[in-house]
C-alpha cells in the first residue's frame, strides 16, 4: 500500500479523502430530483427551462421557457447557480454547472444535484466529468433504445471526496485549462472565419495580391462578378476527368499508396493507377459533395470517385483544388430538385465553370495565402487536441489523489 493512501471501493485515495454517495453530498433541504417540465408545457414567455442542449454553457440563448402558472407544480426541481446538472435520458452522463444570476427549471431529461456548503460545485463538475466518474454512472443505465439514468441507482453511485479546501484548489487548476481550451476554441474560430472571407475575396478576385493589382475592372459571369483580366473556364477544358476502378474491399492496411473511396478517410493499397497532381470527389454515397482530396504523387481510386487530373500548363492544381471544393456542392443542389444528390455525373464536373487568374503564378500565390492559413488552423487545433489531452491527463491525477495540489492558490502556470 502506498503510505498515505487506502484502498476503497472507488479505487486507491489518500487518508484523509471519504468516499461519499451523490446523496450523501446532497443538500439534504434539496435531494437529488429529476426535472418534471414537459416539452409541450413550453411557451415563448414565462421561467427559463434547461435542458440538454444547454450543458454546452450556453444558459442564454435557446433557452425553452414555461408559464408561471405552470412552474409552480414544478418548483421543488428549480436550479439556483452553483447546482450541478447531469443529462439522465437519450445522450447521459453529460454534466452542467447553473450560472450566476440563473433562475429556472430544468427539463425531464436532466437530474439537479444540489450541493450542500460542504462541497465546492466547481469540484463536482470537474469530477462527475472525469473517466471515472462517468464508468461509475455507466452501470446505473436503463433501456435499450434510449438510455437513461435511474434516479435510484443514480444516488448511490460512491465517488471520492477530498476536504473542501483540496476541492477548492483542484477545481481552480482544472478550471484554468478550461479557460485555456476556451480561448483556443475561440481562436481556431476566428481564424477559420478569415480564412473563409479571405477564399471568398481571393477565389474571384475581389481582393488581388500585391504584384498582380490590375486596373479595378470587372465583369460580370455565370458564376459572379471577377476581374476583367480572368477567365471562365470549364474544367474539362484544362483538365482530364475519369473515375477509378477499384472496390473498397481492395483496401490494405499495410498498402503502400494512398487509396481515395466515398470518405474522407483515406484508405491503403499496393498498387496505383495514377502518379501525378490531382483532386478528387465522392461520386456517390453520404459524402457527394462533400468529400474532397488533393494529391500529388502516387495513388490509387476507388470506381465511384472522380479523378480530376492532368492539369494544362496554365492551371495550378492546388488552386483548382481550393476553387472545385468550394463551389462544387452548391452547383450540384442547384441542378437537382431534392434536397441531397444521390450520385454525381459527370457533366456536372466537366462543365462547372471555374474563374481562373491569368497567370499561373498568381494561381500558386493564393494558394500559397490560403495554405499558410491552413497550416496555421491545423497547428491551432494540434494544440486544442494536445490540451485536452493535458486537461485528461490531469484530471486521471487530480480527482483520484495521486497527484495532490502543493497549495490551495496552485493554478497552471
Amino acid at each position: 500500500m502506498k503510505p498515505g493512501y487506502k484502498q476503497t471501493e472507488v479505487g486507491l485515495i489518500p487518508v484523509d479523502w471519504s468516499v461519499r454517495s451523490l446523496d450523501q453530498i446532497a443538500d439534504p433541504k434539496r435531494p437529488i430530483c429529476y426535472g418534471i417540465v414537459q416539452v409541450g408545457h413550453f411557451s415563448n414567455n414565462g421561467i427559463p427551462v434547461l435542458a440538454i442542449k444547454n450543458l454546452n454553457g450556453d444558459y442564454v440563448t435557446d433557452v425553452h421557457r414555461c408559464s408561471t402558472k405552470i412552474e409552480k407544480a414544478y418548483a421543488r426541481s428549480r436550479v439556483r447557480p452553483g447546482d450541478v446538472l447531469m443529462s439522465v435520458k437519450g445522450t447521459v452522463g453529460r454534466i452542467g454547472l447553473v450560472p450566476p444570476n440563473f433562475s429556472g427549471n430544468i427539463s425531464r431529461d436532466l437530474a439537479r444535484i444540489a450541493l450542500s456548503d460542504s462541497d465546492i460545485p466547481a469540484f463536482w463538475y470537474q469530477l462527475l466529468q472525469s473517466d471515472m466518474a462517468q464508468r461509475l454512472l455507466e452501470a446505473t443505465k436503463v433501456g435499450t433504445t434510449r438510455m437513461e439514468l435511474s434516479i435510484g441507482p443514480l444516488k448511490q453511485v460512491k465517488m471520492p471526496r477530498p476536504p473542501k479546501e483540496e476541492q477548492g484548489t483542484i477545481a481552480t487548476i482544472l478550471s484554468d485549462v478550461d479557460e485555456l481550451l476556451g480561448k483556443l476554441e475561440q481562436l481556431i474560430a476566428k481564424k477559420r472565419d478569415l480564412k473563409q472571407a479571405a477564399m471568398q475575396q481571393l477565389l474571384v478576385g475581389q481582393t488581388r495580391l500585391p504584384g498582380y493589382e490590375k486596373a479595378k475592372v470587372y465583369k460580370q459571369t455565370e458564376v459572379g462578378v471577377i476581374p476583367q483580366d480572368w477567365d471562365l473556364c470549364c474544367i474539362e477544358s484544362f483538365a482530364r476527368i475519369a473515375t477509378g476502378t477499384k472496390n473498397t474491399q481492395d483496401r490494405e492496411t499495410d498498402g503502400q499508396y494512398p487509396f481515395f473511396v466515398r470518405s474522407q478517410t483515406v484508405e491503403r493499397i499496393s498498387s496505383y493507377s495514377f502518379d501525378g497532381e490531382a483532386v478528387l470527389t465522392a461520386g456517390d454515397g453520404v459524402g457527394t459533395g462533400k468529400v474532397f482530396h488533393y494529391i500529388n504523387g502516387k495513388f490509387d481510386v476507388h470506381q465511384r470517385v472522380y479523378c480530376i487530373h492532368d492539369f494544362a500548363e496554365h492551371v495550378n492544381g492546388y488552386f483548382f483544388f481550393l476553387c472545385f471544393s468550394s463551389r462544387f456542392y452548391n452547383r450540384i443542389m442547384q441542378m437537382t430538385a431534392k434536397s441531397s444528390v444521390d450520385s454525381v455525373r459527370r457533366e456536372m464536373i466537366a462543365n462547372m465553370l471555374i474563374p481562373l487568374p491569368p497567370t499561373k503564378d498568381e494561381q500558386t500565390a493564393i494558394a500559397a495565402v490560403l495554405t499558410d492559413m491552413d497550416a496555421e488552423l491545423a497547428a491551432l487545433e494540434r494544440r486544442l487536441a494536445k490540451t485536452h489531452d493535458l486537461k485528461k491527463a490531469m484530471m486521471q491525477e487530480l480527482l483520484t489523489g495521486k497527484n495532490r495540489p502543493v497549495s490551495k492558490g496552485a493554478s497552471l502556470a
